[in-house]
């Protein structure tokens, strides 16, 4: 019977260590998986270290904002002044040209009642130089031409002419159209006769 109750009692014993090692390991999974609730946040009660650094962050915030603020009003103001620019930047050089227009209206008013041809050719003349002066002020030059050696990067050479002078080959002998530079760019080539 010694060895029955042994035995029975060792199987118990068996049992028992497996039930109870079951449910402490349901236990610690249990509290593995159970989620810690955080405490009521009002009842905390914030450093002033924690106040300093919640307030600087505030501040570099307010300040972020404010300065992405700016950039973005900066950033269409100065595309809304390019916009403005290249919509009106002839501006300068067209009233500076209405006088001009000014004058070439009154030769024309004036042409059929004109009874010396010399006077409207001295008109005419005046309001050429007065239009070419403008020119020279806004920085558009006339290339010299004539005489000058052949230089492609000025002149377009239209046609060439045999000449027996060696000193004259490869100089322009005639000027076809007047070439234009603005402020020593070209804008208009120089239409020439070069000797060959």
């Amino acid at each position: 019977m010694n060895k029955m109750n042994l035995k029975d009692q060792m199987e118990k014993g068996t049992d028992f260590a497996d039930n109870l090692a079951d449910n402490m390991s349901k236990e610690q999974a249990q509290e593995e998986t159970q989620i810690e609730k955080p405490e009521d946040t009002a009842n905390m009660s914030e450093t002033p270290e924690e106040l300093d650094a919640s307030e600087e962050l505030e501040k570099l915030k307010d300040s972020y904002l404010r300065l992405m603020a700016e950039y973005d009003n900066y950033r269409k103001r100065t595309i809304k002044e390019k916009a403005d620019l290249i919509k009106n930047g002839g501006e300068k050089v067209l009233v500076g040209l209405l006088p001009v227009i000014d004058d070439v209206q009154r030769a024309l008013e004036n042409i059929d009642k004109a009874k010396d041809l010399n006077a409207i050719k001295e008109g005419v003349d005046l309001i050429y130089q007065k239009f070419f002066s403008f020119l020279q002020q806004n920085g558009v030059k006339a290339i010299e031409t004539t005489g000058e050696p052949f230089d492609a990067d000025f002149h377009e050479a239209i046609a060439t002419v045999p000449v027996q002078e060696e000193d004259q080959k490869g100089k322009i002998i005639d000027n076809i159209q007047t070439g234009y530079t603005l402020n020593d760019k070209v804008i208009r080539h120089a239409k020439v006769v070069v000797a060959n």
